[in-house]
């Protein structure tokens, strides 16, 4: 999705939830964008072209959260990580690396994909549920650390 489209969608999630879309928040979006994946507020901070305070970025990240345009994610170590969600971006997958806590999103092969939709489904039909969705998070070395 290109910037133009990207900023309508927030836009009307943010009216739909009566929050204004400012230019801190779009800086915001603009930064979760342009990442390769999740990212914590002091690593947003610093690769925004205009960085706000990280007291203004927290509060950001927050109301961006209660109107689902970003989602949290618990990396090593405790720090919350945050990325656009996946109906802005589409469906995708993580690395997390467990010495540095960088996390990398991974694109799946559609072959991939199915591979991995046919197991999140035998595993839920054995317990009884039925799935809406998944998440494949993968622990491990990152490139520098290994």
């Amino acid at each position: 999705m290109g910037a133009a489209p990207l900023h309508r969608e927030v836009e009307r999630r943010l009216v739909e939830h009566d929050v204004r879309y400012t230019r801190g928040r779009r800086a915001v979006v603009d930064a979760l964008a342009d990442s390769p994946g999740p990212r914590s507020a002091a690593e947003l901070v610093v690769t925004m072209d205009d960085p706000v305070p990280l007291s203004s970025l927290y509060r950001t990240l927050s109301v961006l959260e209660e109107s689902d345009v970003v989602v949290p994610h618990l990396a090593t170590k405790g720090i919350a990580r945050y990325e656009l969600a996946e109906w802005l971006t589409g469906h995708h997958h993580h690395f997390i690396c467990t010495s540095c806590g960088a996390v990398e999103d991974i694109e799946l092969t559609p072959t991939d994909e199915e591979a991995v939709d046919s197991l999140v489904d035998r595993i839920a039909e054995r317990a009884g549920y039925v799935p809406t969705n998944h998440e494949l998070e993968i622990a491990g070395l990152c490139k520098e650390c290994a």
